[in-house]
């Protein structure tokens, strides 16, 4: 066919097309429906398979949307019998049934994500099952980034076995510590990155545009989301069945240059079995949270960005407390961990389920204890706070660079300083530094001038805390072995800060203050900064100056 008649029957197509959609728009005029154009519209393929392809086919409908008794069905004409046939059968399994008019091409290229609905026999339930004989296989084979690598390359860059990919891929990242798994689209390409103890690093380069396409249709399934939407933001989640336990993975799926990128989020509930001297807590520290915790009411804040171990560090909280005489209710946007005995309830912004609206909610459910995910507005700040006087203890976190920081932000939302003051009983600062790889890391020199400085950064510490201890420090670096993939670090520990509401500080926060005068006062009360905290751990040989340099700006003894 010559490219001018190709031409011609394209447009004559479109022609045809646009005419059909018009005659649409009349008809659902006419009946009073909304009109539907499929090609742009979400489909939902749970509510897809609630009718067979062959009788919707027959009965010119398609179901593409289900809200627990409430659906949309997408017709060409209600009023055919065997529409009508389906109707009743929907209506008598108790359904509320929505109508939009589509023309006839429209509800064919509905019928074609047909090819998507799951089988009964392997229906999509929002979980991946890895067999134990599998799983253990995976896991001696993929025990480094390299033999993920090794592994996707064998199944192959162009493979149609988007299963086996998938499943590498999960397997792996478990195997590894991953905390994300990056798909990002390129020209031609899709890059596989893996991010394990806070850094990323390129697992695969090599996959095909075309081999992405079931990959991402797949993941949206699992995690029911709409696979024709190409131009929205979308989030949902499902979970990895193993053996021992489940694991919750949150999907991200984001438009953009050359195609959809997806950001899986691997949540392991091992992570938050800790104790809290397991979270990096130095002895004098411990003690002061210990005396926080025990208290019957106040807001224990915790700040920092995000990442860096916030919810981990108040969930540890709420285990340690939890007991048969406290009832501890969250609000959570969204609910990262279940938590066993402990009340979870997750912000719904759409249905005007917001944080503040939650929080009255949970406040009419007489609780002790309450997690609020974040403080965001004045409305749920205020709320918060006076929960924390009115006898509650509250948990929750704000978005700033350090301890000092959180007041401000709370009076720059509108909170009063009457109210901050005495609510407030302790604000953490925290970040997440690299531990050393304890089989490989080296020592490094220690030279006169270096013990100089230590020495002369001690002296300015705290009273509390144990200076002798640091008399014969040692420092190291990182060097790369086996056991951690070769990156000279394994695993993640935190750095805090922390500062208790004094009586000095609670005349401070009363007169408005800015933050380097709350600063330089809770130093002067002894507080250890983050900076500080970070050193004391690089002297124990727990991380570097690089890792610590990082998270948390220059050291003080190179200023």
């Amino acid at each position: 066919m010559s490219s001018k008649n190709q031409e011609l029957d394209e447009k004559l197509l479109k022609m045809h097309r646009e005419a059909e959609e018009r005659d649409a728009k009349r008809k659902a005029s006419k009946l009073g429906y909304p009109y539907i154009d499929p090609r742009t519209a979400p489909i939902n393929i749970e509510a897809l398979g609630m009718v067979d392809q062959e009788e919707a086919e027959a009965a010119k409908l398609a179901v593409i949307e289900v809200k627990q008794k409430k659906i949309a069905v997408a017709v060409f004409d209600s009023s055919l019998p065997e529409t009508q046939k389906i109707i009743k059968v929907l209506t008598a399994q108790g359904f509320e049934i929505s109508f939009l008019i589509s023309s006839l091409s429209g509800l064919k290229a509905i019928w074609d994500f047909y090819r998507f609905v799951p089988k009964i026999k392997e229906k999509i339930t929002g979980q991946i099952k890895l067999e134990k004989v599998r799983l253990n296989e995976l896991r001696k084979s993929l025990t480094s980034l390299e033999n993920i690598k090794k592994a996707l390359q064998e199944v192959g860059a162009d493979s149609v076995y988007t299963a086996q990919i998938l499943e590498v891929v999960l397997a792996g990242a478990l195997s590894n510590r991953v905390s994300d798994v990056h798909f990002e689209p390129k020209e031609k390409r899709v890059k596989l990155r893996l991010r394990v103890d806070g850094l990323l690093y390129d697992a695969w380069d090599e996959l095909s545009s075309a081999a992405y396409v079931p990959i991402l249709s797949r993941i949206k399934l699992l995690s029911g989301l709409k696979i024709n939407i190409h131009d929205e933001p979308q989030d949902g989640r499902f979970s990895i069945t193993l053996p021992e336990k489940t694991i919750e993975i949150r999907t991200s799926i984001m438009p953009s240059e050359y195609g959809e990128a997806i950001v899986l989020r691997v949540l392991d509930p091992e992570t938050i079995r800790l104790s809290i001297k397991d979270l990096g807590f130095r002895e004098d520290d411990l003690a002061i949270i210990q005396k926080e915790l025990v208290k019957p009411n106040g807001a224990i804040l915790n700040t920092g960005p995000t990442g860096s171990g916030k919810t981990t560090t108040l969930y540890t909280f709420l285990s340690h407390i939890q007991s048969s005489e406290t009832k501890i209710v969250t609000i959570e946007d969204p609910i990262e961990y279940h938590l066993e005995g402990i009340e979870q309830t997750q912000v719904d912004p759409e249905a005007g389920y917001t944080f503040a609206v939650g929080l009255r909610s949970v406040l009419r459910q007489d609780p002790d204890v309450i997690l609020i995910g974040e403080i965001r507005d004045l409305e749920t700040a205020e709320i918060a706070m006076h929960s924390a006087l009115t006898g509650h203890l509250v948990f929750s976190t704000l978005h700033t660079n350090d301890a000092s920081g959180a007041i401000p932000r709370l009076l720059d939302l509108g909170v009063k300083a009457q109210i901050v003051a005495p609510g407030v009983n302790i604000i953490i600062a925290q970040r997440l530094v690299r531990r050393l790889c304890k089989l490989c890391r080296e020592p490094v020199e220690t030279t006169p001038e270096m013990k100089e400085k230590v020495e002369k950064f001690l002296e300015k510490l705290p009273k509390r805390i144990d200076k002798k201890s640091f008399k014969n420090f040692q420092m190291f670096k990182p060097k790369g072995c086996p056991e951690c993939n070769f990156l000279g670090y394994k695993g993640r520990i935190s750095v805090f800060e922390l500062l208790p509401i004094t009586d000095k500080l609670k005349d401070l926060i009363s007169r408005e203050p800015i933050e380097t005068e709350i600063k330089k006062l809770a130093i002067e009360e002894g507080m250890v900064t983050l900076g500080q905290d970070g050193l004391l751990k690089i002297l124990r040989g727990i991380t570097t100056v690089e890792e610590v340099e990082r998270v948390a700006g220059l050291l003080e003894w190179k200023k």
